[in-house]
């Protein structure tokens, strides 16, 4: 099951569905390991599942005092975030189809971390779950500007976080953790 939070009311009488979900953070093209691990705790909590994927292209303006956000462009083509979370939901839906898990699909704006927390408290989740980032000199960068998500997560909220590492591990011998791969 997907949606997409369009009213405040459908968004409230959602959230009262989904309370102790389990979150996983989802972006395009995402390790298939992370979900999979946020399927295994959503089955051992006896919880629903709710993807999120969040939109850094758009910002929050403002919030209604019943929860719901209103966001705007950052850049005025937004249909790249619109794309994202289209290929989020039918990855997720190709994942979690025939798993008899509750799931849901939900697009957040702005700062990932905080993002995701809000979710978190609006849900009262039982566990965060999100992915390492991928090796490059780019994320690195990207990182060092904005920080890990998962460092944020961990440092400005009381839920636990379960950081699934992506793809091969860093072999010991290997000095260099980013190595810049082309």
């Amino acid at each position: 099951m997907t949606d997409s939070t369009s009213t405040p009311s459908d968004e409230a009488s959602q959230n009262a569905a989904l309370q102790k979900a389990v979150i996983v953070g989802m972006q395009p093209d995402q390790d298939r390991h992370v979900i999979d691990e946020a399927v295994r705790f959503a089955r051992l909590l006896g919880a629903p599942l709710v993807v999120a994927h969040v939109d850094v292209t758009r910002f929050v303006t403002y919030e209604d005092p019943d929860g719901y956000v209103h966001s705007a462009p950052i850049d005025i083509n937004f249909v790249a975030g619109v794309a994202e979370f289209e290929a989020v939901q039918a990855s997720a839906a190709s994942l979690l189809d025939g798993t008899g898990l509750t799931w849901t699909a939900r697009q957040l704006v702005g700062d990932p971390a905080l993002a995701i927390k809000q979710l978190a408290n609006k849900l009262d989740a039982s566990l965060i779950v999100v992915g390492t980032r991928k090796r490059g000199i780019g994320e690195s960068i990207r990182e060092f500007f904005t920080g890990s998500v998962a460092a944020r997560l961990t440092h400005r909220q009381h839920r636990s976080v379960l950081v699934v590492p992506l793809g091969e591990s860093v072999p010991d011998s290997q000095k260099e953790i980013w190595p810049e791969t082309v």
